[in-house]
Formats: structure tokens, C-alpha cells, sequence
């Protein structure tokens, strides 16, 4: 059966939050986005872990159930984010890494070393002065089945292959260590189509996660497998990820990248935005303010690719590219995606049809029209065919994906036909 899942998420306690980022809200949501698993995300924190001892029981070995709502649908599965800021080779480095733990007394371990390293107290994603590849180190230590997974590995101020503070592959990074990396998250500015242009990920898995700050984010990105539930376990989709399974690995949900804060080139106090041309006609060096841009994932992809746009190697698994269900509703009726009409009409749909992403994944048009405004379905239609306009992100502002209508092109518009040729 197909399970979807999230595992990058953070909770109550990280900073810029919402306060409905607790167990109970997470269960609400996930039925609501109809996913399967959820990361706890920010498991480092001490006050976070309480509630997870106390609230969640293992009901598939390493996935777990929240205590207090039998009926809830979505385990969850130990995860948290570590921010580590150190030098290396002659660069302050800034990477941010998602770690997975099969059960409470791992992450015990984990964070008892951690505790040793700095301030857990601080954010549910604590920001330490901790080489990556030391993380990587104390993680495998804590257990065989624990592992590591870099996080949003293009954003440029904290990632592995940020513009700004990161390494040019994994082996800069975690020197011998690196074979034990068998699973990157390529970030909301970025997909896997972009990142199939490396062949040094050939051998990785790309996940895709949400990284969300509120519930209704919750599902944004995703990673969907095939798994019987008799066989759904924690060391299932361990395997699945370090095998690249791609029988069982079918597909990632995806933000067109283009939406993501920083797929462009630019300053956004200077309300510059470049693709990677105009950029290179300008030296990388913003024509306002006269200091260097902030260079975006595109571009930084281009620097490393090896490969062509519209690579494809083989036996990857596919991606879908989604717009949320409340953007979609709040472009046809005019108004903002907070609004209290999205809201009713979002939730209007949900009990009336299913799950967000069955809406948008798989139900027809004309049954979506007998329940929402015969407009909703045909953008949600137009969506699955890639027909969309795109005003790429940038410099930390989030870009703007919108449906096609009438009087715009009819053509099918892709986020190849935005990307420039290459350029090194």
C-alpha cells in the first residue's frame, strides 16, 4: 500500500514556530495532509523529548503512535535537526543535518553526548560548534540503525553544498565517513531533477520533506513508498533509502522549486532576482548596493552539474510536483491562503472528499467539482499537467506558483524551460 511520509518537521520549541506544533496538532494535520509517518523533529531538546517519552508508545518496532488519539492515522518516526557551525579547511562552514534514531534510547545517547557540546536547552534545533563529520560520528555510535541525512543541501547559508558555507561534495565534508551517507534531502528550492545533474549522488537517495514551522505546512514535500503495513518499520525504510529501493521508493512530493526561497540569484532588499545568466553579466555582484549577491540553488548546481538539464539516470524514483491545496483554493477565490474562507473551504473538502494530497494526487476532476467550486478542480487539473506560471524565489522571499488561465500561454510551462543553459 502506499505510505507517505515527512520526516523533517520542527516542534513548539524551535524558534519561529507556531505553538500548534505539538503532538496533538501533528495527529490532526497528518489526517488531515493524509500522511502516513511524521518526524518528531527537534528530539534534542530536552522539554521536546519529555513530551515524546510520555506521549508516544512504539506501535510498529521504531515507529510510533501518539498515546492520547487511538484514532490517528500517522506514526511518527524520531527525527531532529542539528545546526552545526564550525571551520574547516580555511571556511566557517554552516551545515545543517537530519538525524534519524530507531528508538528512545538512542536518542538518549545522542543527546547525552550532545548535551556535553552545547546549550540543547536553546532551540529544537540547536545550533553547535561541531564538525559535521563528528556529528556523523557521535550518530553512529548511538546505535547500527541510526543514521544521518544532510539537510536542504543547496539553501545557501546552511546546507552541504550552500553557496555560502558549504563543501563542494560529500567527501569534503565527511572525509571517510562519507560511504556511511546514503540519503540527501534536496530542499524546497530544489528537486530531483535538478539534483540528477551530479553524478556524484547517483549512489544517494533524495528525499523530500516539508522542514514545516506550522501544521498546515505539514506535507509540502514528502516522500512516498510502497510498503505493506505488516512490513512497515523504522529499519523498512532504513533499507529502502540506503538500498534505493525503487520498487519501493515510488516517488517524492515536490514544491515546483521555483517556489522555494532561494532557486534565484539576488538581494531582497534591493528587490534584485537574476537567473544565472543575468547574473553572470553582472559578475555576481548586486547593480543597487554594489555587494555580492546572494547566490541561489540554481546557479549553485549549475557550478557543480556534470550533467545536462533533463538528465535522467536510471532507475531513480519520480517525482510530483504540487501546489498546496490552500494556495489553490485562495487563487480562485481572490483572497489570502490564511483567509477564514480558504479555511472553511479547504476544510469543506477535506471531510468531503479525503486527505489534501488524494485531492491533489489522484481524484478525479468532476468528483472534486461535486463537492468544491468547479474552478478548484479544473486549476487542481491544470496542476498535474504542469500547466503553471512560475516568479522564482530568491534571497530568503518565497517564490509564486499560479495556474495558467485562458489569456496566459497555453503552452505547458516547466521549470527546465526557466532554467538557463549551463554556464560552467
Amino acid at each position: 500500500m502506499r505510505i507517505i511520509g515527512d520526516f523533517h518537521i520542527h516542534s513548539k520549541f524551535s524558534r519561529a514556530t507556531s505553538k500548534d506544533m505539538n503532538l496533538e496538532k501533528l495527529a490532526e494535520w497528518a489526517k488531515k495532509k493524509g500522511l502516513d509517518i511524521i518526524g518528531t523533529g527537534d528530539f534534542t531538546h530536552p522539554g521536546w523529548f519529555a513530551e515524546l517519552k510520555q506521549k508516544l508508545t512504539e506501535e510498529k518496532p521504531g515507529l510510533f503512535k501518539f498515546k492520547d488519539d487511538q484514532s490517528a492515522k500517522a506514526h511518527f518516526i524520531l527525527t531532529a535537526e542539528v545546526s552545526s557551525i564550525y571551520s574547516k579547511a580555511g571556511k566557517v562552514r554552516k551545515i545543517h543535518n537530519l538525524i534519524f534514531a530507531p528508538n528512545l534510547e538512542a536518542v538518549k545517547k545522542i543527546n547525552d553526548r550532545l548535551t556535553r557540546i552545547g546549550n540543547l536547552w536553546s532551540d529544537g534545533r540547536p545550533i553547535l560548534g561541531l564538525d559535521a563529520k563528528e556529528l556523523l560520528k557521535i550518530v553512529l555510535d548511538a546505535g547500527p540503525d541510526c543514521f544521518l541525512v544532510p539537510a536542504h543541501i543547496w539553501t545557501p547559508w546552511f546546507s552541504l553544498f550552500g553557496s555560502n558555507s558549504g563543501f563542494d561534495s560529500l567527501e569534503e565534508c565527511f572525509e571517510e565517513l562519507s560511504k556511511e551517507i546514503f540519503a540527501v534531502e534536496t530542499g524546497l528550492s530544489s528537486d530531483p531533477e535538478m539534483n540528477w545533474r551530479l553524478s556524484a549522488l547517483d549512489k544517494i537517495s533524495l528525499i523530500s520533506n516539508s522542514d514545516c514551522h506550522s501544521p498546515a505546512n505539514l506535507a509540502r514535500e514528502a516522500n512516498v513508498f510502497e510498503i505493506e503495513l505488516n512490513n512497515l518499520s523504522y529499519q523498512e525504510i532504513k533499507r529502502i533509502l540506503k538500498e534505493k529501493d525503487s520498487k519501493k521508493f515510488l516517488y517524492t512530493i515536490e514544491f515546483f522549486p521555483e517556489e522555494g526561497k532561494y532557486h534565484y540569484n539576488g538581494h531582497r532588499n534591493c528587490n534584485i532576482s537574476f537567473d544565472p545568466a543575468e547574473t553572470k553579466k553582472h559578475n555576481l555582484i548586486c547593480p543597487e548596493c554594489g555587494r555580492r549577491l546572494t547566490v541561489g540553488v540554481i546557479h549553485r548546481v549549475d557550478e557543480l552539474a556534470d550533467r545536462k538539464v533533463g538528465f535522467k539516470p536510471k532507475d531513480v524514483p519520480g517525482s510530483r510536483h504540487l501546489i498546496p491545496l490552500s494556495e489553490i483554493i485562495a487563487e480562485v477565490l481572490g483572497t489570502a491562503k490564511l483567509s477564514k474562507k480558504v479555511q472553511d473551504e479547504y476544510q469543506k473538502m477535506v471531510v468531503g472528499l479525503g486527505s489534501e494530497l488524494e485531492i491533489l494526487l489522484d481524484l478525479p476532476p468532476d468528483k472534486i467539482a461535486q463537492v468544491s467550486l468547479p474552478k478548484v478542480a479544473q486549476d487542481i487539473e491544470k496542476m498535474r499537467q504542469g500547466k503553471v506560471k512560475k516568479i522564482p524565489g530568491y534571497d530568503g522571499v518565497y517564490g509564486k506558483i499560479s495556474v495558467l488561465e485562458e489569456s496566459d500561454s497555453s503552452s505547458k510551462i516547466t521549470g527546465q524551460d526557466l532554467e538557463q543553459p549551463s554556464l560552467f
